[in-house]
Parts: structure tokens; C-alpha cells; sequence
């Protein structure tokens, strides 16, 4: 459940690098006032006020002499943070000097130079950085691996739940068959090249190991989608550092080295002949504002096409490709996503100045009902003709599909029959592969 209160919520900049949670200002705000750090926080939230004349808490928003009161939430933490934004971005040097004295926020010289927004970045990423109250969070609420893997493998695994992959998964067994999960790409020094990051679920994983990569697409006891390699090295990584090591065993995330030209943005890897993938991650969000790309200088095409590669092998949440017309389109979850990955591709993946579009939001339409039309389509030899008409899909069965239990990756015949008795499909219909595949 995420309630401020508990500590399970964050608020800050991603953008910026800074966050906090109540904790941290309870933490602050604790000796002050001589209350326990859990008793606090529950008052740093919600219709929560402290008089100052009574000297006392109290859930009204008058005083006891009728003047009005401030949230505690907005005049503990939220109002020093916008004074400290405020004087800032206005300039006002003797001000906002005084503040960092009384927060011990220590500036290094290069640092005191900034002026504006630079230096409210480097002010707020000191004051409240978002590593240590993210840490706090993942330290304080998430189960361990060994807790954590037996109730979710079955939300984890796309195979079936007696295998040896499923067990070596349920048990975090570090014996058991290697199941790695690739959840992003992460570019490496080397222009171009990536390491391949993610968690063992199941083994460990070694330097110069013999395994199979799978990407999303994978169905097993086919070769689509399949590689057959070593790994050239596996490395901890450590914020912007990575070292080398000989193997990590299950319940760690890892970064492999040689995996990336294998893999788009995400894949399963293991040692298993008989193992299915890990369930690709789902997103809460979808690619819909896009703009056009082009670079300034039409020599530097080839490199603005290789730093799209790049950008959306990077990136799990945003889509890179071109259109007909020959526009080179990049598509992002929102302005603010969509301008850091613009930031990345400029300065990181291709290196040259962009001439960028007007964001441009994509319309997503559905069919509510039957149509009453019957629509003709001629084949370009005028010797074939077909007819269509739409209708919705029916819920229960939208449903099964977000879920998993119809995938395009079951058997034609055995999903044909489960639509055909379930939901009143034509047999016919329900076995050809195109119709139930561009449902899913």
C-alpha cells in the first residue's frame, strides 16, 4: 500500500536528482520538536496542524485565537523548499547563502560560481538526494529475494510451475538452472556498446558461461528469437562504477558484457534447454507523444540513425523509428520523458545538433460496437475482394489476454478451441494465426 505516512511514497525531481520522503524529515524535525521519528511522520501528513500559540497538534484549521493554520506537510517542508528555490532562481545571493549555512549545506567552489537553475540542481541534489531516500525505501519495505521469488513466480515465469526453472525460481536456488531476466540496456564507455542489466532469479551466472539467449519473442522447442552464446564477462555495477567479477549467484542484479547485440532492450537468459522466458515487464504508461527528428547538418544523417539504435535500446518506454515519408520519429510517455530522451540522444547516443519537431499526441480509437456497415476492399488485380465489419472484443476475454492466460504464443489448434467454446468464436477464424495475433 503506498501511504506517505508508512514511508512507502517519495516526492522529488527525477529530472533534477533530488527526492525525500517523510522519513528524512522526521528525521530533521525530531530533536526540535521531541517527538519519536514514527510519531512524527504520521503528523507531517494530511489535515495535520501545529499551533504555535498553544504549542500543541491539532486536526483544525484555526488556531485557538481564530487564526488560520498551515498544513504541516506544506509549512515543515513544502515552504522551505520553494523559499529555497525562490531566492535562487531570483538571485537573491545574500538570502539563499544564509539558508545553505543553516541546512550545513557545503558548496564546493566551482559549485558557489553557478548561478540560477545549475545551482538550485546541485543545491537541492545535496540538501535532498533522491539515492538516499530511495535507498531508505528499497532497505526498509521490499521483501528479500529468498521471501519475495515464492509468491511471485507464478507472476514471474511462463512456464509451467513444477519445472525445474519454476522451482530453481520459487527457491532462489543459486544450484539451480541459471534464469536471468534483461531489463535494460545500459550504455557503456565504448560508443555503441552496452551492458545488458538485470536479476538472477535462479543459478549464477559466470564469466565465459555457455547459455541461451531468448529474446521476448521466444517460443520454446522453435529456434526464432534464440542465440546460443558465452558470456564475455559479467560486472557489479555500481551507480557510474563497474567491476568486474568472476559470477554472481541468484538474487542479485548483474551486467553482462556481449549480450547486447543479441538483445533489443529485454530478454531472458539461461542454461535451461527445456526453460520458458520471464514475463517481458509491463508498463503503466504508453509511447504516445512523438516528434520528428532531423539533424542540422545532412552529413550527420547516418549518425542521428545509429543514436535512434542506441536511444531505444536504452530506453524500455520509448520507440524509435521511421516513417514512410522518411521522418525519423522518437515516441516517449510524456514532454518530460520525451525531453530527457531528446537531451540523451543530442549529447549521448549521436552526438550532433538536432532540428526538433512540435510534439505531436497520438490518438488511440477502438471499436465500441458492431458496425451496421459491410466494408468492401478490392485486391490490386481487381480479382479478389474482401469483406469485413468490426465489433469489440468482449472484456472477459481483454482481460485473459492483459493476463496472460491467451497469449499469440499458445498453439493455434488449443487456442482456437478455448475461443471458440469460451467466447463464441468461429473455429475457422480463431485458427488462423493473423486474426487472434492482431487482437493480442
Amino acid at each position: 500500500m503506498c501511504d506517505p505516512v508508512k514511508g512507502t511514497v517519495a516526492f522529488g525531481s527525477g529530472l533534477h536528482g533530488w527526492g525525500f520522503t517523510l522519513a528524512g524529515f522526521a528525521n530533521i524535525y525530531s530533536a526540535k520538536f521531541g517527538v519519536p521519528k514514527q510519531k512524527l511522520m504520521a503528523k507531517l501528513w494530511g489535515e495535520n496542524y501545529f499551533d504555535a500559540e498553544a504549542k500543541k497538534w491539532t486536526n483544525k484549521s484555526v488556531s485557538a485565537s481564530g487564526k488560520p493554520l498551515t498544513r504541516t506537510f506544506c509549512q515543515y517542508i513544502l515552504d522551505p523548499i520553494f523559499k529555497l528555490f525562490s531566492t535562487i532562481r531570483n538571485g537573491e545571493k545574500a538570502k539563499y547563502e544564509k539558508m545553505l549555512t543553516a541546512l550545513k549545506i557545503n558548496l564546493s567552489n566551482e559549485e558557489k560560481e553557478l548561478v540560477e537553475k545549475p545551482l538550485l540542481k546541485a543545491v537541492m541534489r545535496k540538501f535532498l538526494p533522491l539515492a538516499d531516500a530511495l535507498l531508505e525505501m528499497i532497505v526498509v519495505h521490499l521483501p528479500s529475494p529468498v521471501q519475495a521469488q515464492k509468491y511471485r513466480v507464478e507472476n514471474l515465469y511462463e512456464g509451467p510451475m513444477d519445472d525445474e526453472c519454476a522451482v530453481g525460481i520459487r527457491d532462489c536456488d543459486p544450484e539451480g538452472p541459471l534464469m536471468l531476466y534483461i531489463s535494460k540496456m545500459v550504455p557503456t564507455t565504448d560508443k555503441g556498446r552496452f551492458y545488458a542489466f538485470g536479476r538472477v532469479f535462479s543459478g549464477t551466472v559466470r564469466t565465459g558461461q555457455k547459455v541461451r539467449i531468448m529474446g521476448p519473442n521466444y517460443v520454446p522447442g522453435k529456434k526464432d528469437d534464440l542465440f546460443v552464446k558465452n558470456i564475455q564477462r559479467t560486472v557489479l555495477m555500481m551507480g557510474r562504477y563497474v567491476e568486474t567479477i568472476e559470477d554472481c549467484p541468484c538474487g542479485n542484479t548483474i551486467g553482462l558484457v556481449g549480450i547486447d547485440q543479441y538483445l533489443v532492450k529485454s530478454g531472458t537468459i539461461t542454461t535451461s534447454e527445456s526453460a520458458h522466458n520471464i514475463r517481458v515487464m509491463k508498463f503503466s504508461v504508453s509511447p504516445v507523444v512523438r516528434v520528428a527528428v532531423e539533424p542540422k547538418v545532412q552529413s550527420d544523417l547516418p549518425k542521428l540513425v545509429e543514436g535512434l539504435k542506441r536511444l531505444s535500446k536504452s530506453d524500455p518506454c520509448v520507440q524509435c523509428y521511421t516513417e514512410e515519408s522518411g521522418e525519423h520519429i522518437v515516441a516517449g510517455a510524456g514532454e518530460l520523458h520525451l525531453e530527457i530522451c531528446l537531451k540523451d540522444l543530442a549529447e549521448d547516443f549521436a552526438g550532433i545538433e538536432l532540428k526538433i519537431m512540435d510534439p505531436v499526441v497520438s490518438y488511440r480509437e477502438t471499436v465500441e460496437e458492431e458496425s451496421n456497415i459491410l466494408c468492401l476492399s478490392k485486391s490490386p488485380n481487381k480479382h479478389n475482394r474482401l469483406f469485413v465489419k468490426c465489433e469489440p472484443m468482449s472484456e472477459e476475454l481483454s482481460k485473459e489476454i492483459d493476463a496472460g492466460t491467451i497469449s499469440y504464443k499458445d498453439d493455434v489448434k488449443t487456442r482456437a478451441r478455448v475461443l471458440a467454446d469460451k467466447y463464441g468464436w468461429d473455429v475457422t477464424d480463431a485458427r488462423q494465426r493473423s486474426i487472434p495475433a492482431s487482437s493480442l
